[in-house]
C-alpha cells in the first residue's frame, strides 16, 4: 500500500444512486472511492479503474475519492460510520488534503477540520 496523503469529499444535493455515480473517463490513474448515505454510513466502496463508470450499490449522499490505498488505510467495510466536522462550507468542489492512518486531518483552509478513522471507531466499540 502506498503513502495515502489526501482525499476529496463530495456532498451531493440529494441521496441517490444516479447522482452518486462517477466516471473515470480521461483519468490517468486509478483511485479508490467510498460512498456514504445521509447518515455517513458506508454503502459501497471500490477501486475505480480508468475509462469506466461506477455507481454505488445503494443511494449515497457523500462520496470520498482518494488514491489507491485509502480503503485499506481506513479498513473500510459496508455499514461503517465515517464522520468529520465541517469548519467552513464551500460552494464548489475543492481538493482536501488528509493525513492517514489514524485520525484523518482535513486541511482547515479547504473547509474540513477533522474526521475519525474507521479503525479508531471500531477500536472504541470493542
Amino acid at each position: 500500500m502506498g503513502n495515502v496523503s489526501y482525499a476529496l469529499v463530495f456532498v451531493l444535493p440529494v441521496e441517490s444512486r444516479l447522482n452518486a455515480s462517477i466516471h473515470m473517463l480521461f483519468m490517468l490513474s486509478d483511485i479508490e472511492v467510498i460512498w456514504l448515505d445521509s447518515t455517513k454510513r458506508v454503502v459501497d466502496f471500490k477501486r475505480a479503474k480508468k475509462w469506466r463508470v461506477y455507481a454505488p450499490k445503494k443511494p449515497a449522499k457523500y462520496i470520498i475519492e482518494g488514491p489507491v490505498g485509502l480503503i485499506g488505510s481506513l479498513e473500510v467495510e459496508e455499514g461503517d460510520l465515517i464522520s468529520w466536522q465541517v469548519s467552513e462550507e464551500k460552494g464548489k468542489s475543492v481538493p482536501v488534503r488528509v493525513s492517514l492512518p489514524g485520525r484523518v486531518s482535513f486541511d482547515k483552509a479547504n473547509g474540513f477540520a477533522m474526521a475519525e478513522s474507521v479503525k479508531e471507531l471500531k477500536a472504541e466499540k470493542n
